[in-house]
């Protein structure tokens, strides 16, 4: 049974000397990274169960496989609301060790391919698995497909029903990727009213 870990790390020195292969399994409930040289941590909803292998490929290359199966927290475009969004990510990278490197972290291989660089046979995978997770994730979600949002005036979640400004806010103002909440007295006027008093020729 998967154990909850602190880091994901694997060892590979055993690979490293003998071309056997490795193996790491566990489980996650936040992962640290850094981007642009500032510490991030990235929390999941629940506990987040990884499993990878590394193979060798000969001399210092190797490539890396496995699942990752994280939920993320995230918040409603519309209302604001916690959104649990799990993610089911096939793993694969090449992987190269190269003494001169601190951290491991990806780069661009000659031939273009993404490549997982390391400089320690102990490996930790955090920035890897946050970068593959960060990229997997969608760039926003919804807590249900009809979600009316929040007023423009207030902040009131429409979800719990009208606000006092409902009655107030024209057409005109309201966002039309959120859609008119219900509710919404329509300010805009019939484009013909116009011409109603029009004297047309008979």
């Amino acid at each position: 049974m998967p154990h909850m870990t602190d880091q994901p790390r694997i060892h590979l020195g055993t690979l490293l000397r003998t071309s056997d292969d490795a193996h790491a399994e566990g489980e996650l409930d936040h992962l640290n990274y850094e981007q642009g040289n500032e510490h991030q941590t990235l929390h999941f909803a629940e506990a987040a169960p990884y499993e990878i292998d590394v193979n060798s490929l000969g001399g210092d290359d190797m490539y890396l496989q496995g699942t990752f199966e994280p939920t993320l927290v995230m918040e409603c475009a519309r209302c604001l609301r916690e959104v649990h969004v799990p993610l089911e990510l096939q793993l694969g990278t090449l992987m190269r060790f190269d003494p001169s490197v601190e951290k491991p972290h990806l780069d661009e291989a000659d031939t273009g391919e993404e490549i997982l660089l390391f400089g320690e046979p102990d490996v930790d995978l955090s920035g890897y698995l946050a970068e593959t997770t960060i990229l997997a994730a969608p760039l926003s979600v919804l807590h249900a497909p009809d979600c009316k949002g929040l007023c423009q005036v207030c902040g009131h979640d429409l979800n719990e029903g009208p606000c006092e400004h409902m009655a107030q806010v024209p057409v005109e103002e309201i966002d039309d990727d959120l859609g008119t909440p219900e509710g919404t007295v329509h300010a805009r006027q019939n484009p013909f009213a116009a011409l109603k008093d029009l004297a047309l020729p008979e």
